[in-house]
């Protein structure tokens, strides 16, 4: 039993039980050790996720385990107020957690299923994506931080470049240390030990170019180590109102409170629409813009499917490659 649901059910293979089921240290050993196996086979953020719907299950009334009249009645409960992709997340969490425990799945049943497919045909909404940021805006954000020529500009700057044009999640940028950076003459690589798309940890490399033109992530990543005093541990980090630099990393969500400061900074009208996922998109379609070719964009930015590239590249070209367009610009105007 993985520990997103806080509850771990003790060891009960034959082999760590020793005769007459007598408990000893090593027992306890091998089932923390197995405790920490189990749970590293769920990711941090899927941890959360389904302790969230738990907790929300259990706040609303309901109780576990659970059957399928209260499933039904809990999606019945939500059906208006909540988006039908919450509901299957919390549905799957409490599915999880029924299986994990041995009992009976009253999240699965065919009547559960088809009464949340309803739900969704009805009360189905687009799923909102963050706004790419195409790079020319992040120039005009390059700009806006050179201007201040303090601490902290150094290192918004060195972040979100590092994050744009290495098409980083956050969680991959704020787990960067000096250890896994790589000077070359060309430019600088980024070993990422674990990513979204390498939870086994065999690693990534990210290889980011020197720049001619206004950015320059891995002159902006250089200048901020050289500015804090880093040599070892985590990249970017806190800086207090002291302009002191902590010795901890950043937090992931502070990559999408620093993007907003930034934008604001540099007058953008879109800072609502803007999140860490900007960075990423806009990449994926400034890239497109510029020729870059499928295969280059989908490995810089570690996409594992071919159709959320796709859908980038689509988003880049719907003026460029429009047939609509093709038939405005072909009627002469009288």
């Amino acid at each position: 039993m993985s520990d997103e649901f806080a509850l771990v059910p003790a060891v009960s293979a034959n082999a760590l039980t020793p005769p007459r089921n007598a408990i000893t240290p090593f027992d306890a050993e091998l089932s923390a050790q197995h405790r920490a196996f189990l749970a590293a086979a769920t990711s941090d953020n899927t941890r959360r996720a389904y302790r969230s719907a738990i907790k929300h299950f259990l706040t609303w009334g309901g109780a576990l385990p659970a059957d399928e009249p209260t499933m039904i009645r809990y999606l019945l409960a939500f059906a208006a107020s909540l988006n039908p992709r919450t509901l299957a997340l919390r549905l799957t969490a409490l599915s999880q957690w029924h299986v994990h425990q041995g009992f009976a799945d009253p999240a699965s049943t065919p009547t559960v299923r088809k009464t949340l497919a309803g739900i969704a045909r009805t009360n189905g909404k687009p799923k909102k994506k963050a706004k790419a940021l195409p790079v020319e805006d992040l120039e005009r954000i390059v700009g806006q931080l050179a201007n201040l020529a303090t601490l902290k500009a150094a290192r918004d700057n060195a972040l979100l470049q590092i994050g744009f044009f290495g098409g980083l999640r956050r969680s991959e940028l704020v787990a960067i240390e000096v250890s896994h950076l790589g000077w070359q003459t060309e430019g600088i690589t980024i070993t990422l030990p674990r990513s979204k798309t390498d939870q086994m940890g065999e690693g990534i490399v990210k290889a980011i170019p020197y720049g001619d033109g206004a950015c320059c992530p891995a002159s902006a990543l250089r200048n901020w180590l050289a500015l804090a005093a880093i040599a070892s541990g985590p990249v970017f980090r806190p800086i207090s109102q002291w302009g002191e630099v902590s010795m901890a990393a950043l937090h992931e969500g502070s990559v999408n409170t620093i993007l907003e400061q930034c934008a604001r900074l540099a007058g953008l009208d879109y800072v609502p629409d803007l999140s860490s996922h900007s960075l990423r998109r806009g990449m994926a379609t400034s890239a497109h813009r510029a020729g870059a070719n499928f295969r280059d964009i989908k490995r810089q930015g570690g996409w594992r499917h071919d159709g959320t590239v796709q859908g980038y590249i689509e988003e880049a070209g719907r003026f460029e490659d429009n047939a609509a367009g093709t038939l405005l610009r072909a009627t002469p105007r009288k």
